[in-house]
């Protein structure tokens, strides 16, 4: 599959017999770095965890030197455990957590300021007011997303306001503002480049998805200079090539996506109708509408779905804040379990006449309510309710979730009628969650061979763009299912407990 490739760093014309691919997923928890043999099957991995800062109600914020360290330290360690060199090695792909926010000093490459993390509320009343002065539906024509804390835009301002003098000098073009992609592409490569891939830029509120470039009006609207922000390149591209100090030679950067695009492609969901949901932290559901932006009716949002060759394929996309988080809470919270792996084995073991629902709105509700203000809360408690029901609970939670995702892309397009859908993401490795979730939707779930789909994504994307993988239907071709999940709860069971998330969620509304 792969041929010779010329690396970046082959000065004097020479050539090398590249046989693997690079990936870096920089997540909300985590950092992984993968090393993929010419078959794109997993030689080694690294991972590292991210250590998270929660400095008030609501605020989610990530040390930027955390992420590069980890970064650095799990590519090396990786390649190390794979047995090659940088010479071996055709591409490095970078996906990362969306809409996390940094801003730093060109001259240094020192962050001004935490990163605020996308699950961050703190611009929330930032947002309350500008919609207060009307201007949604201007955001959401042109960038297909919502006034909420979520996006970049606010984040960006609010750096700047609050750091003393941090204003004027991004006026005068001091310091660089990028999502997590772009600040490890920043020191990936010695400051030389200041880029992002479309996917990334999408998730600002500072770009505008039809014509493909940032918008000098929403700039002006979310008081961000232009002057900071990074040139935006295709998802497959060259985008320079990392410093020799950072490997033992420079390797070519050629593919970057935010990580639900990026998983997006890993699920080789390429044409129009297909669908993928990620189950991490929080999880992500998105469906190719192809060259079609669906304007959303029913508050989910348009989005890139990726970018090849200058063309734009959409998305429509739900985002739900904690999925993955609400058994980090069981763990970690409640102390009703001592592993993540444990929570499926104990809700198996759960009273089914006990009607328990958990609405873990911790951080608020995403997709399609847009709650800002809600907090999570448990419902029907009984005497009998204990921690089964209430892992149980935890579980079908993210099942209730994706339900009133798909509902609300169904009425929005009807492309989705009789999709199935591909899942990847740590919490699709419990058999009792998955088999829920089919049960809910009453739809085919379907978990394949390779669950690192982000990072396959990402490992793609560089193998594309140095020519030594297929297009993306040729890429398609090889997907392989590892299991379908088939309905098997019956109609009426499926509408009575449906029926009860939706008054638990009203209720916490």
């Amino acid at each position: 599959m792969f041929g010779r490739v010329r690396h970046a760093s082959d000065l004097a014309g020479t050539t090398t017999m590249a046989t693997h691919l690079l990936a870096v997923d920089q997540g909300t928890t985590s950092t992984r770095s993968i090393v993929f043999r010419a078959d794109l099957s997993i030689a080694a991995m690294a991972q590292e965890e991210i250590p998270q800062r929660y400095p008030a109600s609501g605020w989610v914020e990530h040390d930027p030197e955390d992420l590069w360290r980890t970064t650095v330290s799990t590519l090396r360690a990786a390649m190390a455990k794979a047995g090659i060199a940088a010479a071996d090695v055709a591409g490095l792909g970078i996906t990362n957590q969306r809409e996390t926010t940094i801003v730093w000093e060109r001259s240094t490459g020192r962050a001004i300021h935490p990163a605020i993390v996308w699950q961050d509320r703190r611009t929330a009343d930032a947002c309350e007011r500008l919609e207060a002065d009307g201007v949604e539906p201007l955001v959401a024509e042109r960038t297909g997303l919502r006034l909420d804390p979520y996006f970049s835009a606010t984040k960006i301002a609010r750096i700047l306001d609050e750091v003393p003098g941090a204003r004027a000098r991004a006026e005068a073009g001091d310091l660089a503002f990028g999502t997590v992609d772009c600040f490890l592409l920043w020191r990936l490569t010695g400051g030389a480049v200041h880029a992002t891939d479309a996917t990334n830029a999408a998730r600002t509120a500072l770009f505008d998805i039809r014509r493909g470039v940032w918008d000098e009006d929403l700039c002006r609207l979310f008081r961000v200079p232009m002057a900071i922000l990074p040139e935006v390149r295709d998802c497959a591209a060259p985008f320079g090539a990392t410093i020799s100090d950072v490997l033992d030679r420079p390797v070519a950067i050629l593919g970057m996506a935010g990580d639900q695009q990026a998983a997006t492609i890993g699920q080789a969901c390429f044409r129009p109708g297909m669908a993928k949901s990620t189950y991490g932290t929080g999880a992500f559901l998105l469906i190719n509408t192809g060259e079609t932006m669906v304007a959303s009716q029913n508050r989910l949002l348009t989005t890139l779905a990726y970018q090849f060759g200058g063309r734009r394929a959409y998305a429509l996309e739900g985002s739900i804040f904690v999925a993955g988080a609400a058994v980090q809470w069981l763990r970690d919270g409640l102390g009703v379990i001592s592993t993540a792996a444990e929570a499926g084995a104990l809700a198996a073991t759960a009273d089914p006449t006990e009607a328990v629902y958990l609405v873990p709105a911790f951080v608020g509700l995403g997709a399609p309510h847009w709650n800002t203000q809600a907090r999570g809360s448990i419902h029907g408690l009984g005497r009998g309710s204990g921690r089964r029901e209430i892992a149980r609970a935890a579980l079908e939670s993210v099942g209730y979730q994706t339900r009133d995702l798909v509902e609300a892309m169904r009425r929005d397009w009807s492309g989705l009628a009789d999709t199935v859908l591909r899942v990847d993401g740590g919490m699709v490795a419990s058999d009792w969650t998955m088999q829920f979730l089919a049960d809910i939707l009453d739809a085919p779930v379907d978990r394949p061979e390779v669950l690192e789909t982000t990072s396959l994504g990402a490992a793609y994307l560089a193998g594309f763009a140095a020519g030594v993988l297929p297009d993306p239907d040729a890429f398609a071709a090889a997907w392989r299912l590892e299991r379908r999940f088939a309905p098997q709860m019956d109609a009426a069971t499926r509408a009575r407990k449906y029926a009860g998330w939706a008054r638990a969620v009203e209720r916490t509304l």
